[in-house]
């Protein structure tokens, strides 16, 4: 489906509205690159009426402004939905199956459900609505954008809670992503049950248990 977007960051969901698609879903996942935690999708439908300024790729936007986001689009959203892929899931299913799966999930659980679904990177299939895969769309797609917002605020707070059962990897501060210090860690203490263990730094530390 070809979709000409309007300028700025609602310009996707206006011309999506004007084609006569009223209801218009973004969804993006946090965490498939980190070697511990889970995998989580998040889907918004944003209300057209109340437009939420300042939404970008999550990544690029500092601690606070993530924050006051999440509130605001939790707030003002039409609908929205979190759904967690465990590390466990992760491992059985590799990453690009837990991506496409977790996507699934959290748009099917969205109500009222959406009449058109934008996507991050690629597409989603069995949904029973159309939809559009963008590359990059949680920084051109304001649905897809606050979708990247819930989903890795809502992982960060969920490693910084495993930070506290964890003592000693620094989950807190990397968030279960490969830095060096995470790998260290690793290597001293061994994995914990949140750990991927279908990752080969993972694995290569699981000679030692961890304390």
């Amino acid at each position: 489906m070809s979709i000409r977007p309007g300028p700025g960051a609602h310009g996707y969901e206006r011309a999506l509205v004007q084609a006569g698609f009223s209801l218009v879903a973004g969804a993006d996942e946090a965490g498939r690159g980190a070697c511990a935690g889970p995998l989580v999708a998040a889907a918004v439908i944003l209300d057209p009426e109340h437009p939420i300024e300042g939404l970008d790729d999550s990544k690029k936007l500092s601690v606070a402004t993530r924050e006051r986001l999440h509130d605001r689009i939790i707030e003002s959203a039409i609908a929205w939905s979190v759904v967690f892929i465990t590390n466990q899931e992760c491992d059985e299913l590799g990453m690009q199956e837990a991506d496409v799966q977790g996507l699934r999930r959290v748009l099917l659980r969205l109500e009222p459900r959406p009449s058109f679904v934008i996507t991050d990177g690629f597409p989603v299939t069995g949904l029973d609505v159309p939809g559009l895969a963008i590359w990059k769309g949680d920084q051109v797609a304001a649905c897809v954008s606050a979708a990247s917002i819930l989903a890795k605020v809502t992982r960060d707070r969920w490693m910084i809670d495993q930070d506290r059962q964890w003592p000693g990897y620094g989950f807190a501060v990397h968030k279960g992503y490969a830095t060096a210090a995470h790998q260290k860690a690793l290597e001293s203490l061994g994995p914990t049950p949140i750990h991927r263990m279908s990752y080969d730094n993972v694995r290569r530390a699981a000679r030692v248990e961890p304390s």
